[in-house]
Formats: structure tokens, sequence, C-alpha cells
């Protein structure tokens, strides 16, 4: 009989969590090189540089990889000969871990978790509930796996319920397109074939818990049908062209992992999950000897990689930037921002649709006017930093807000990450305004370019708050000019066609 203390559980979840939040795994670093290595398209090439270089400032600093520092998710075996001693749940015993870990003043991570989520979505303040899946299983250990999930890959979760003899390739090949690049690709795609609908999306997360291994899968050559189903989804998935961020390129789906349970006659459920830029997991075990602790790898596992935007970058003075100006930004031209920008994302737009619609007035210090908005929750900010980890969040959520802040703002540009839907489209284009794209999970190098910040509205949102950032040479592309033309559109396009041109000459 094992016996494992309360605090063994605790401190090696709060510990996990704390080490994913800056270490990517090796596996994945390794992975993410190689497609860096080989790829052609300049836009998804800088792209990739950028995460990697992010990856090793975080590795050096202790910093969190992404701003958006995930919701917890736990799959926790515990065999039958296992006595705890403890005068607490385990589920709370998870949640105290993750809560140590999230407000711990070191490395301080983002709270994102809402409860009330149907009503008045109130932070928690400490990121907790975890979403806990637990199992008994034989023997006397206990077999932990720790995720932090980001929001922009998680709302890229997809489920079917397919006939019996409809195509698994077919349907993930139709809508992959259509997740766009909020989970900020490349990364791998979990999915869950049979069972029933829950067990195929609980079996998809679990699935990303594994290590990257399709380059060893397909030099061995498949050895079932799980195996093969495999590798061709991830040689079609990269055909497709989407690319790092989605800008167009080789390489999309560093893996493809894939569970089958046995399903219904009748049924055929899949479902598919998508790990960003930011894959954040880590496995413990604890046998009775205390707390399980993780062993921080080798700096020597991250590549030496530099990365510089070359001469034909465009230098922007925000404070000085004209209507007149913006116009000549091309789709796909890489610029250096410098100057004052405002922040505001999901809350924030909301609340500034709400005081238009009361025939109010913006609080004092939000003018918008001839500035630019920066979609982004940033971490705060521990010992001497300016900010803490700001990369961009998905951009498209905000798209049902773009046409109320170009008309009644006066806005000029927005900056976020991923493409826009038609709607924000074609609100840009009716106002000559641009959108520009930072590179999502490289939010510790972004925050390396912020050299001031301060809140300036909504302080009760918290991390959604109204910020200035002044910022000096802040990389972003030109995502969406003003005459409306998306590279997310053009460059998954060339590079599907190039790719397809190559596999049949």
């Amino acid at each position: 009989m094992t016996i494992i203390k309360k605090n063994d559980l605790i401190d090696s979840v709060a510990d996990a969590l704390q080490f994913i939040s800056y270490y990517h795994p090796v596996d994945f670093i390794k992975a993410v090189h190689e497609a860096y290595v080989k790829e052609e398209s300049r836009a998804a090439k800088d792209a990739m540089a950028q995460i990697l270089i992010n990856s090793r400032m975080c590795a050096e600093g202790h910093r969190p990889i992404c701003q958006d520092t995930g919701i917890v998710t736990v799959f926790i075996k515990v065999g039958m000969d296992v006595q705890w001693d403890t005068d607490m749940s385990i589920t709370n015993m998870i949640n105290e871990g993750v809560r140590r870990a999230y407000n711990n003043p070191d490395n301080k991570l983002r709270v994102s978790i809402l409860s009330d989520p149907a009503g008045a979505r109130k932070n928690t303040g400490d990121n907790t509930p975890a979403v806990i899946n637990m199992e008994i299983v034989p023997g006397d250990k206990v077999h932990v796996d720790v995720a932090a999930k980001g929001g922009g890959s998680e709302a890229k979760s997809k489920f079917v319920m397919l006939n019996p003899s409809d195509s698994i390739v077919d349907w993930v090949l139709m809508t992959v397109p259509t997740m766009g690049a909020g989970w900020c690709p490349p990364g791998m795609l979990g999915i869950g074939i049979g069972g029933t609908a829950e067990k195929a999306m609980v079996m998809a997360k679990e699935s990303l818990m594994d290590p990257i291994d399709i380059h060893e899968l397909k030099a061995r050559g498949p050895q079932n049908a799980v195996e093969k189903l495999r590798l061709e989804l991830f040689e079609k998935v990269n055909e497709l062209g989407i690319g790092a961020q989605g800008l167009g390129g080789l390489t999309t789906v560093l893996d493809v992992k894939i569970r089958d349970y046995p399903t219904h006659a009748a049924n055929k459920p899949v479902a598919m999950i998508p790990n960003c830029a930011a894959t954040r997991h880590a496995h413990f075990v604890l046998d009775g000897s205390g707390p399980s602790l993780q062993t921080p790898p080798s700096l020597d596992d991250w590549p030496d990689i530099t990365w510089d935007v070359g001469p034909s970058a465009r230098r922007v003075n925000l404070d000085m930037v004209t209507q007149k100006e913006i116009e000549q930004w091309q789709p796909g031209e890489t610029l250096l921002l410098s100057g004052k920008m405002l922040t505001g994302r999901d809350a924030a737009h909301k609340r500034i649709q709400d005081i238009f619609s009361k025939g109010e007035s913006l609080p004092e210090g939000v003018d918008f006017k001839n500035r630019f908005i920066y979609y982004v929750g940033p971490v705060d900010a521990v010992r001497d930093e300016i900010v803490g980890p700001a990369g961009p969040t998905t951009a498209t959520r905000m798209d049902k807000f773009t046409d109320m802040m170009l008309e009644k703002t006066g806005l000029l540009g927005m900056v976020g990450k991923a493409e826009r839907g038609p709607v924000a489209i074609d609100s840009i284009k009716k106002h000559k305004a641009v959108y520009l794209m930072a590179v999502g999970g490289a939010a510790y190098l972004v925050s390396k370019a912020i050299t001031a910040a301060r809140v300036v509205a909504f302080e009760d949102l918290g991390m959604e708050a109204i910020h200035e950032f002044e910022v000096k040479d802040m990389p972003v592309t030109v995502a969406v000019d003003c005459n409306g033309n998306a590279v997310h559109q053009t460059g998954p396009a060339v590079w599907q066609k190039i790719i397809l041109e190559r596999k049949s000459a």
C-alpha cells in the first residue's frame, strides 16, 4: 500500500504548471526547428524564428511562453492500492496546486478562468477550477498528465458525428481550413475516434499529451490502421499550404495524434482538437516518496536562432502616422512599430459598445482617433518588467465590433493574431483602415518591445482593461491592407498550389 500525502500532489501540480509556462517540451522545439530549416516561405520562416527565439528567452528568463497561460487540464490515473494522507479531495488538491502556480510571485501567470460563463463571467482570480479527468487503475502509483491549454487553440476544437461509411480524412481536410490561424500553427492535431461524443473529445485532448514522433513513425512504417491514418493526415494537412501562423508555407502540423475506442454500429464520432505554438504539458508519477518535481532541460536543446527583419522593413512612428501613409502599406510587408498604441479585447469592446448605445462618451484618456489598437491581455509584470508577456489574441473575435470602432472612433488600424473574417475585411476596406498581424506564441519577445505601459480605462477588467503601450520596433506584418487584400487568403492559396505542383511533377 502506497501512502501519498496532500502536499505530494499539490506541490507536484504547482511545479509542473510553473515548469510548462516557460519550458516547451524538447520534442516540440526540435520539431519546430526542423520545420524552420526546411521552410521556404519567408513569412512562415520569420514567424517560426520568432517562436523559437521567444521559447529560448522564456527558458532562460522563466517567464510565460504565451500571455494566455491557459486553462488547466489534468488527466490523473490513481492506483487501486494507493492510500491518501489528506483532508482534501483529489479535485481540491489539484486546484490548490493550480492556485499556487498561477499566483506564484516570482512568475505570476495570467488568470483567465471565468465563473458563471453564461452570465456575469467573473474571473475566479486564481485560474481555478481545473478540468480534471480521473481514472482508477490497478497499481500502487498515481500517474498525472498536466496541460495548460490556450483559449485560441481550444476555440478551434471540432466534433462531428459521421455516418459509418463517411471518410475521416475528407472531414479533416474540409475542416482544418475553416479553423483559420487562431490556433497558432505549426502545432499538433489531436483526434479522437469512436466511443460517444464526450469520449471522442476526451481522447482527442489526451492524445495531445503524447510526444511528437511522426518522423520516427514514417521511418519505420505504420503497423496498424491508426498509424496509417496518422501518416496520411500528416501529409495531406501539410499539403493544404496553411503554414505557420496561417501565412502560407510547407508546415502546418508537426504531428497528428489519434486515439480510438469501440463505438456503436450506427455511429462514427470524431473529435479534433489542435495544440498551438505554446504547446504545454508535463507528466509526473507519485510513488509515496514525496513530490515529483520536473527536471529542467538543457538550454543546449534550443537552437541558436537569430532573426533579422532586414533592410526592407518599414519603420512606422505611431504618434505621427497618417491615413495617407497607411494606404501605401502592402500585404505581407514587415513593419516595425514605435510610439503609443491603446489595447483592448473582448470585454473592453463590449463595454465600448454599451457606452455608444447609451449615447455616452468614452472615458477620459481613451481617444482612438488616428491611432492603433492592440488586441492583447498581458500577463502581470514581475520584478523590473514594464509589462509581462504580451502577445496578440485572436483578432476574429473582434470582427463584430470592427465597423463600430472604425466608424465611431476614427481608429486607423488594428494589431492582433490570425486572419480577419469577411465582415471585418469589408469594414477595413470601406474605412481604408489596416490590420496588422503579430506572431502568436512569441509573447515574451513582443513584451521586450514595450517600453512603457499604463492602464487608462476599465481597470476592473483586469488583463482585459484598456492599456496604453509605448513600443519600440515592435515587428508586425501587414495582414489586411486598405483595399481589403488579405495575406491569410492569398498566402495559403499560393503555397497549396506550389506543394501540389511539386507533388504531381
